[in-house]
């Protein structure tokens, strides 16, 4: 039976999921309303009817905002202010979830790569022992080598400053 490591699935799932904190449920919440098409329906009801009732369309209802609707700007000015701190809040919390997902990712490859050279060196080890007539081929020598994660850093480096 194979022992559970920290690096499980399962674990990974988790890690990745970004809705730990009362914070984020908030942030998740906010995004979830301010980012739906029944919010801008209602923000567009509600424009709407404030507006009608200060150009006095409803003859029962007494006007408390008059043109050019001052209150009513001010406050859409407020709530854009909210909008836009909601957006870039938005953004950071999705970059810091890609980060983590190309971590996760550029780990899992290398573990990959690490288990595919294992396996072709055990594979050519089961050839010799079986005493299988061996083709030299230098392509199966270089994939043998281990993955230089340095070299690969420099390379990825070096474009980058181009």
């Amino acid at each position: 039976m194979k022992k559970k490591t920290k690096d499980t699935p399962t674990e990974l799932r988790s890690s990745l999921d970004f809705t730990k904190t009362w914070t984020d449920h908030v942030t998740v919440f906010l995004i979830d309303t301010l980012g739906s098409m029944r919010f801008l329906i209602c923000c567009a009801l509600f424009f709407c009817l404030w507006i009608l009732w200060n150009i006095h369309f409803v003859s029962f209802l007494k006007p408390f905002d008059p043109f050019p609707f001052p209150i009513l700007e001010m406050s859409v000015s407020i709530f854009a202010i909210i909008l836009s701190v909601s957006v870039l809040i938005n953004q950071n919390r999705q970059s810091r979830i890609e980060t983590i997902r190309s971590q996760v990712e550029f780990e899992v490859n290398v573990r990959a790569e690490e288990e595919v050279t294992r396996i072709l060196a055990m594979v050519h080890e089961i050839h010799q022992h079986l005493g299988l007539r061996s083709v030299h081929d230098e392509q199966i020598d270089e994939m043998k080598e281990s993955t230089d994660l340095k070299k690969i850093q420099r390379t990825v480096g070096r474009q980058e400053e181009k």
